[in-house]
């Protein structure tokens, strides 16, 4: 529970000293308690609930760093990379409800957090990026653009943060630029005169010829944005002053007022419960019908306390998964009374976590819903499951499925890289023309569904469980298959290896 308005809980204190000091008359005493409950109904305690999405007035923002090799020089203090991560966290404390995605490019783009007006998540993305597990050293601005003219987006507001690396293609540029429907704001990150650039043993960095290696602003920058009629900057004394300037070219655009979805929570006021033990109290005092009242409040209070039990108990299961505690995630599910689908989810996902991922098939087939999107959701994740086992035809069933109910890149990802997964698993057997499992499985699936049933939960890692170790290959297959959800852990350098490759993508449903 929480209070929304706590400051007027002050109003307690004059209450409290009237309280000591009263003679201590019955009437007087139950009037005090009786303003007492009032004051704790204004300071409406609330209960929190689930996230839901509903839709808000904001601009939708892409910011594209460059974590080339050449941003670590250091022509502009301490390092261009650096200088350009304070300049994004002063632009996302800028717009604080701005739908901001954040892409990191090198020779290919790759996507650290999609669309989210939850900028502490983008903060994380960027704490947790390390340019030193980036394995690619080019700069490949077309790559760039071309992957976003393939997202479904109206308007993209692009804030693109770079030294421009070896780029010589400006009218091809100009032309993705167009195409692809972007307004370009250019923060040019280095100086004309340029500075030479550190290996990791100190050594300058040289070319193939044994010459140093001097890195400047690439020009084509600038002519980019004068023939997109974009906003170009270099760096400001500060990451916040160049931070503002961007912000007053993103306001002045005329695109800025748009209707994005955010995921806000919910409350259950509970300001009723006070205010009906105040009114109990009057009318316990001032009238002779206080034993029908109580028959009236007993009746109606019995369905509310369940409910609000059930809520709780769900609240609390949302904490311990986001702490990553999945053992008391478990146990506050099994203390609701009415099963329900984000309670379902929930468990199913915390199965997911344990690497119990034939229980979590289990929950997820167990979920029902008329909602397509939750059909969708719910077929993704069963495949995500089915690919941690490597069950790659089965994963393809389920991929599939999600996408005949629409369109999901991540899908399409996943969907394409398990089929090259199943292939290559099928020539390390040495058999020319796999068939599906359901065909060569001597099971059938309501068999296996008894066998996944009968499956134990693995050992939770959110309580500090010992659990069994995991070989080489599971390690490096959990690697693989990426996690977009809201845990606060540093990013492996499979991640960044698989820059150039993809990797199967997974989102955080609830």
């Amino acid at each position: 529970m929480t209070l929304l308005y706590p400051s007027f809980l002050w109003l307690l204190l004059p209450l409290a000293l009237l309280l000591w000091g009263s003679s201590r008359k019955v009437m007087h005493v139950v009037h005090l308690i009786i303003l007492m409950l009032i004051v704790l109904s204004l300071a409406r305690p609330v209960q929190e609930e689930t996230l839901q999405e509903s839709s808000i007035e904001a601009k939708d923002i892409i910011i594209a760093l460059d974590v080339s090799y050449s941003m670590k020089a250091t022509d502009i203090s301490p390092t261009r990379y650096d200088f350009a991560k304070e300049t994004i966290s002063a632009l996302l404390q800028a717009n604080p409800a701005d739908n901001i995605m954040l892409i990191a490019f090198t020779t290919n783009p790759l996507l650290l957090s999609p669309p989210t007006t939850d900028h502490a998540l983008i903060n994380v993305a960027l704490e947790n990026l390390n340019p030193e597990f980036i394995l690619t050293k080019g700069t490949s601005l077309e790559k760039l653009f071309k992957k976003l003219a393939s997202m479904k987006m109206r308007h993209k507001n692009l804030v693109l943060m770079s030294d421009g690396g070896e780029e010589e293609k400006l009218g091809k540029l100009t032309t993705l630029v167009q195409n692809a429907n972007i307004s370009l704001t250019v923060l040019a990150l280095g100086t004309t005169r340029g500075t030479t650039i550190k290996n990791k043993d100190g050594n300058l960095l040289k070319d193939k010829e044994d010459n140093l290696v001097i890195s400047r602003v690439n020009p084509l920058l600038e002519s980019l944005v004068s023939s997109v009629s974009g906003a170009y900057f270099t760096a400001s004394n500060t990451p916040k002053a160049t931070a503002d300037n961007i912000n007053d070219a993103l306001q002045n655009n005329a695109n800025k007022a748009q209707r994005v979805e955010k995921m806000q929570r919910n409350y259950l006021e509970l300001y009723q419960i006070p205010l009906i033990l105040a009114l109990l109290l009057f009318f316990m005092v001032h009238t002779r019908a206080v034993k029908y009242l109580l028959i009236l409040f007993t009746l109606l209070g019995v369905h509310a306390e369940a409910s609000m039990l059930d809520n709780y108990h769900l609240n609390r299961a949302y904490k311990s998964y986001q702490g990553a505690d999945f053992n008391e995630t478990k146990r506050q599910l099994k203390q609701i009374k009415t099963r329900s689908l984000q309670s379902q989810m929930v468990l199913a996902n915390t199965y997911y976590k344990q690497r119990a991922f034939k229980k979590a098939i289990q929950t997820y087939k167990s979920i029902r819903s008329t909602s397509p999107d939750i059909k969708q959701q719910l077929y993704y994740n069963i495949a995500n499951a089915y690919a941690m086992l490597e069950s790659y035809d089965k994963a393809k069933i389920y991929y599939t499925k999600a996408l005949q109910l629409g369109e999901d890149p991540d899908a399409k990802h996943n969907l394409h890289l398990v089929a090259l997964l199943s292939d290559q698993k099928s020539a390390d057997l040495g058999i020319a023309h796999p068939k599906s499992q359901d065909s060569s499985s001597s099971k059938s699936e309501s068999q296996e569904e008894s066998e996944e049933s009968k499956s134990e939960d693995e050992p939770s890692s959110g309580s500090g469980g010992g659990g069994e170790s995991q070989t080489q290959k599971e390690q490096e297959k959990s690697q693989l298959i990426s996690d977009d959800s809201q845990e606060q852990h540093p990013l492996g350098s499979k991640v960044y290896e698989l820059i150039n490759k993809g990797y199967i993508r997974e989102k955080q449903p609830w």
